[in-house]
């Protein structure tokens, strides 16, 4: 069993039942990402994992965007832990304030490396890029904790985006049920 199932597991992140997806599919199993990310054991080990990650891969992004809401502990846990700023993608403008979808700095050009909980589709991760990329971004890169494999990584290679992942729902899995 790797670190990261094993953590996911520890800390109830990992449910089976019936359950809803957000793409509308049905799954006998959930990874409520937050769980890992609000207990700091475990958001701090997705952080290193995530940091080695796109070290070992050569990404030199100069911005990490999550996305409003659940993926935003994992950017800032991932930001701390590279130096590195990070972004806030909404999904919805708000209607008060500068009614902006991206919160914090980003610069026409920046190199962002998108980072997300779980990938099912991509349906949601697809929204983000093309925001992000309406600003400017290049947006070539995305990790995520859980690639389910429900066509996220095809989806996203559409755009001309690649997907790493620190473990597919197969392997999390795997001799579970």
């Amino acid at each position: 069993m790797s670190e990261i199932s094993k953590a996911l597991e520890e800390c109830g992140a990992l449910q089976f039942g019936e359950f809803t997806l957000a793409s509308g599919a049905k799954s006998g199993y959930y990874i409520n990402i937050k769980k890992a990310s609000t207990n700091p054991r475990v958001l701090y080990l997705i952080s290193q994992l995530m940091a080695e990650r796109i070290q070992t891969e050569n990404i030199r992004p100069n911005r990490i965007a999550g996305i409003v809401l659940g993926s935003i502990p994992l950017a800032a846990a991932l930001s701390m832990a590279t130096g590195i700023p990070y972004v806030m993608v909404r999904q919805e403008q708000k209607d008060h304030g500068t009614r902006g979808m991206i919160e914090g700095d980003l610069n026409p050009g920046d190199k962002v490396l998108v980072v997300e909980d779980v990938i099912t589709t991509a349906g949601s991760s697809m929204k983000a890029i093309s925001i992000l990329r309406e600003s400017g971004a290049v947006v070539s890169e995305l990790i995520s904790v859980v690639d389910r494999e429900g066509g996220g990584k095809e989806n996203l290679a559409g755009i001309g985006v690649s997907l790493m992942s620190l473990i597919k729902g197969s392997e999390l899995v795997k001799d579970k049920k």
